[in-house]
């Protein structure tokens, strides 16, 4: 059986009317088109709805009893396709997201909130997980949209990446925090919080004091820059992080920050990437948070946020 929206339409307005001329009025269609459709209907389920006397169509009792699954039909398919009209004008749907500690405390939600402003009915899944487990997901296609540290090259994923610059974070009212740049030469000796050995950040970190000739003092080992942050501001030690750790915890503590941040150099960078699933397209809601995504990065990365007290 194959019935369409329209034979469904028709039949429910002659039921509704009581009348073909009347229905085709109602329906902007000609009296044949509604009487040809209603024959196409009855072929269709195999038995006839109505009995024909004088051009005049009679509802048989059958007919009756159609109508109410016609209506439902027809309400469902009316509900069904403006469902996909919004889903079309992005107004409609469900988004997961996962992104790394870093982004998850301000700029991820700060993100999303830009994104979600005129779209009240999209649902959304933010999570925190490491890069790592965050590359993962979006890898086994359990999440949209990912963004963490650059993963190495997977055929199960499509990576965009960004260099985040690293800065050094000091308490405010320290010393150094009156120079425009702090080098390693500045810190020979001085107390760091700095996170485990195999991370990039601190890679480059280890390779820049070596290679001025400085000693490197590692007072506290940490998963994150967050904690890190924090022992600067209590003026327990200083760090070198990425730029949107620095920015998340300005916007998290505003005025009641203790630390300062200035460029360090020679310049360190922490690679990050906006990641999504390589084996199934991108929804259409997926592919516009990641245009948006993009482009708040750009803003992160051009404004130079983190550089003054």
């Amino acid at each position: 059986m194959n019935l369409s929206f329209r034979q469904l339409q028709t039949f429910v307005e002659v039921m509704r009317t009581g009348s073909v001329s009347e229905a085709g009025r109602t329906l902007g269609r000609t009296q044949p088109a509604i009487s040809a459709m209603i024959a196409g209907l009855e072929r269709e389920i195999g038995f006839p709805l109505f009995e024909r006397e004088r051009k005049r169509l009679i509802a048989k009792p059958e007919a009756y009893y159609f109508l109410e699954e016609a209506e439902f039909l027809q309400e469902r398919l009316t509900r069904s396709a403006r469902t996909l009209q919004d889903i079309g004008n992005l107004d409609r749907g469900k988004l997961k997201i996962a992104c790394n500690p870093a982004a998850s405390s301000f700029f991820m939600p700060k993100v999303l909130a830009v994104f979600l402003k005129d779209k009240p009915q999209i649902e959304a899944s933010l999570m925190m997980r490491s890069s790592p487990v965050v590359t993962d997901w979006i890898a086994s296609q359990q999440y949209d949209v990912g963004f963490g540290e650059t993963p190495e090259p997977r055929q199960t994923i499509r990576a965009e990446t960004f260099d985040f610059p690293c800065l050094c974070a000091l308490p405010k009212g320290d010393p150094l925090a009156k120079k425009r740049t702090i080098t390693p030469q500045d810190l020979d000796g001085k107390p760091l919080a700095m996170l485990f050995d195999e991370h990039i950040i601190s890679m480059q970190t280890r390779k820049a004091f070596a290679a001025s000739g400085v000693r490197l003092n590692r007072r506290f080992e940490l998963r994150t820059f967050m904690p890190a942050l924090q022992l600067v501001s209590e003026g327990l030690c200083y760090t070198i992080c990425e730029r949107l750790s620095a920015t998340s915890h300005e916007r998290s503590f505003g005025a009641q920050s203790g630390v300062a941040f200035r460029p360090f150099e020679p310049r360190l960078t922490l690679s990050m990437a906006v990641m999504v699933p390589a084996n199934r397209p991108p929804s259409m809601l997926a592919g516009q948070f990641v245009t948006t995504l993009r482009g708040e990065i750009a803003k992160l990365l051009e404004t130079g946020s983190g550089e003054g007290e």
